[in-house]
């Protein structure tokens, strides 16, 4: 029996059918994932964002499938070759990849030179000599020569019969799906640099000779080895054979071609048709079966290799966004610059720009105490508390400005934290930016952004396109549609597990709440402006185009603190308010009272208060917001602290150990800002003294850690890190070194690990590193890195 696309998808899960029949009729009816995850528990038996985010692509593909499956349907009964044993086939075929083999042999094509032999009347001496090789091929194929037809001798004849044979071998459903199997089991991608590309493509280097089986492949090399390829610098194909094949051992037939004779009863005995058919199968294998699988597979590594990196990027992407805000509180974004000099812009706690400067303390100018009389003049008018530096150019020098000014001025009680200004320049030439901040000049803008984005992380990236903020890996090589989806459906979800204060959120904040979109946002701007704040949500419902429907989809995320009914700052739906007063009668309470009342509320019991519409879940949630309502789910706000002293990587020393913030997590690792404007790279393997397969089972972006130096190379710009303090760090030496990565996205050729090897799983005894000396060693001994005889302190 054929399984329905819901019971397929219950089976893929490991839920019940009716739970994704309930999310499919409520996907269909145009409700949001983060709604149905939220509020719908009662009917999707509780799936979370997560399960529905996977419910919501595989309906996608097999739908998509389905229409698929119907256009082949037509096209063959068209043909008027549609019989019920094909039927049954193309109905039965569980994946695109069969149906389209299923399909091949009827697929419009151009003129093949099979059809051209089969149109010179060939087919018969094709499938003569296949039933019966005991017949002899020239002496039969003579009876076939007509210049007329363009057979002009026995020898075209047998090329024509040789054409028509491959192609059917080539278009065997079955034999296709086996082989394909067997070439990705036992087949492995192999790399070599192109001749006189050494040099130009030097960031490949790990790829210049390379293989590795297929199944093995991690999704970063199968990126840079087709970015070497694309970028004209490395060969890249599918070697079939099994990997530990002896290349140097004759090999009269490959398995594959074993495989092909044996389906077609070709063999060899002796007869004299053998050699020539055995020939065919050879000659089928390599000009059409291995070409045709190698692209298949090919595309098969490159969509594995992109929905890891997807992945990668989505995870990386939800972290940042819900990274621990600084919260309300004045701050001033500092965008450093040498020649142009460093932007100022003081936001009040709500965001709102009130003072604007560009002041010159770094050279040529070197304004320094100049600079400082203006920042702390600005930083006491207007109660400043936070200063948000970016981390580009300039990064460290602005920040030790930061720490003069702190120290000249500690009445002030200023606190500064470098953030990453990723973006921050996408978002300053936005049309959103330049209705939001008209009066303002770009540079301007992007001191602004760095000072909200530490107010509020999510509130300002949302005003920026996903892939512009630099948490990928090999982004520009991934499909825009895969990657924008995917990306689309983090920011909503986290945005929604926040949830908005409708007053004081932006457009895009507002555009990426469950069922809103960019019109009922600006509307809502609109009316918030034209009519001052909103006292309740229901007043939400007079906002031009916002109809009962978008209403049941964004009430819940959408918060009015201070309004006329605290229910309406918590995140408990509006439909669900009569549940609440059923609680108030229940308790004798007031709503005021309720609120924040741990100990009555956890005596309660949910299913006291159900009804036919809300259950157990749904009332569960209740309690738990009125318990804590409007909880943010993110974490405590805190910042890495740089080492004085320690400014560019020609200060770093193996053996250093530093505290950092954690940038960046790909499949190799985890890349960490230490404050010298180059991120070090944590390899996979020196994440933990115990195996790690994800390295977000260790560290996720945000984080702060603390890493020791194992390696420095300062010409490629490469810093290796362990989280394992304990690991021995590598000599001082001219070469190696650990991947690096400058500011965002790291778009390097391929993952480098330190020294040219990983460093080893389990922990090594540390060792006494040669002490430095001179004016780095001074700064070594004020940063508390090193004591008075120059030993590094563990």
């Amino acid at each position: 029996m054929t399984l329905t696309i819901e019971d397929r998808i219950a089976d893929e899960l490991g839920v019940a059918g009716r739970q994704v029949r309930a999310a499919v009729e409520l996907l269909d009816g145009g409700s949001t994932v983060p709604f149905i995850a939220r509020y719908r528990k009662e009917a999707t038996g509780a799936l979370d964002d997560a399960q529905l985010r996977t419910l919501e692509e595989r309906l996608g593909y097999l739908r998509e499938m389905e229409q698929r499956r119907q256009a082949i349907l037509d096209s063959v009964r068209e043909q008027g070759k549609l019989t019920d044993e094909l039927a049954a086939a193309i109905r039965g075929a569980e994946t695109k990849a069969r149906l389209e083999d299923i399909y091949l042999p009827y697929k419009p094509k151009r003129r093949t030179k099979a059809q051209i032999a089969r149109e010179a009347g060939l087919e018969p001496l094709a499938e003569g000599l296949l039933a019966d090789p005991s017949q002899d091929p020239a002496a039969v194929a003579a009876s076939y020569v007509d210049a007329e037809k363009g057979v002009a001798d026995a020898a075209a004849a047998l090329e024509g019969a040789r054409a028509i044979l491959s192609e059917r071998f080539a278009e065997d459903a079955d034999l296709l799906g086996e082989l394909r199997e067997l070439m990705w089991t036992r087949g492995r991608l192999v790399a070599k640099v192109r001749d006189g590309k050494e040099e130009d493509g030097a960031k490949f280097s790990d790829y210049f000779d390379f293989a590795e089986p297929l199944t093995k492949l991690p999704s970063h090399r199968i990126l840079a080895m087709f970015r070497g390829q694309k970028e004209d610098v490395l060969t890249v194909e599918l070697d079939p054979e099994p990997v530990d094949a002896d290349p140097a051992a004759p090999r009269v037939t490959t398995d594959y071609e074993v495989r092909i004779a044996g389906r077609f009863g070709v063999s060899q005995q002796g007869r004299p048709a053998d050699a020539w058919l055995g020939d065919t199968v050879r000659w089928a294998w390599r000009t059409r079966v291995l070409t045709h699988l190698s692209l298949d597979l090919r595309m098969r590594l490159r969509e594995q290799a992109e929905d890891a990196a997807v992945d990668v990027f989505a995870a990386n992407l939800r972290d940042l966004l819900l990274a621990a805000p600084a919260g309300t509180r004045a701050t001033m974004g500092l965008d450093p610059g040498f020649r142009t000099g460093v932007k100022v812009a003081v936001v009040d706690a709500t965001g709102k720009v009130v003072a604007t400067h560009t002041i010159y303390p770094h050279v040529p100018r070197n304004a320094w105490d100049e600079s400082i009389k203006i920042l702390a003049r600005l930083a006491e008018a207007h109660k400043v508390e936070l200063i948000a530096i970016g981390n580009g150019t300039a990064s460290r020098e602005t920040d030790k400005l930061a720490a003069d000014l702190i120290k000249r001025h500690p009445a002030l009680g200023l606190t500064k934290i470098v953030v990453s200004e990723a973006g921050a320049s996408v978002y300053s030439a936005s049309a959103y930016a330049s209705a939001e901040l008209p009066d303002l000049d770009v540079s301007i803008r992007g001191a602004v952004s760095i000072a909200r984005r530490l107010q509020d992380p999510l509130a300002e990236l949302v005003k920026i396109d996903p892939k512009s903020i630099g948490v990928g890996q090999y982004q520009h090589d991934l499909a825009e549609f895969k990657l924008s989806r995917s990306l689309d459906a983090v920011v909503e979800d986290a945005v929604n597990a926040v949830g908005v204060d409708v007053n004081t959120a932006s457009a895009p904040l507002l555009t990426r709440v469950s069922g809103i979109g960019e019109t009922l946002a600006k509307n809502i701007v609109s009316h918030r402006d034209a009519n001052g704040p909103f006292r309740t949500r229901k007043s939400l419902q007079e906002v031009p185009r916002l109809g009962p429907k978008a209403y049941e989809q964004c009430a819940g995320f959408l918060r009015i603190p201070g309004g006329d009914d605290p229910l309406d700052a918590s995140s408990v739906h509006p439909e669900a308010y009569p549940v609440v007063k059923r609680i108030l009668a229940t308790t004798g309470t007031g709503i005021r009272e309720i609120i924040g009342n741990g100990l009555v509320l956890r005596k309660l019991k949910p299913g006291d208060f159900t009804d036919e519409t809300f259950g157990v879940p749904t009332v569960t949630d209740i309690l738990a917001e009125l318990e804590k309502p409007g909880r943010d789910p993110r974490p405590e706000f805190k910042a890495a602290t740089f080492a004085e002293g320690v400014d560019t990587m020609k200060d770093l020393v193996p053996g250093m150990i530093l505290e950092g913030q954690v940038t960046n997590v790909a499949a190799f690792g985890a890349f960490v800002d230490i404050g010298v404007h180059q991120d070090g790279l944590v390899h996979v393997s020196a994440l933990s003294d115990k195996f790690v397969s994800d390295p977000r089972e260790v560290v996720k972006s945000g984080d702060i850690v603390r890493v020791k130096v194992l390696d420095v190379d300062v010409a490629r710009k490469r810093i290796s890190l362990t989280l394992r303090l304990q690991d021995e760090a590598e000599k001082p030496r001219g070469g190696g070194g650990g991947g690096g990565r400058q500011g965002g996205g790291r778009q390097g050729g391929g993952e480098r690990r330190g020294g040219g090897q990983p460093p080893r799983q389990g922990g090594g005894r540390g060792r006494q590193e040669s002490a430095p000396s001179g004016a780095l060693a001074d700064a070594l001994r004020r940063a508390g890195l090193i004591d008075d005889k120059g030993n590094h302190k563990r």
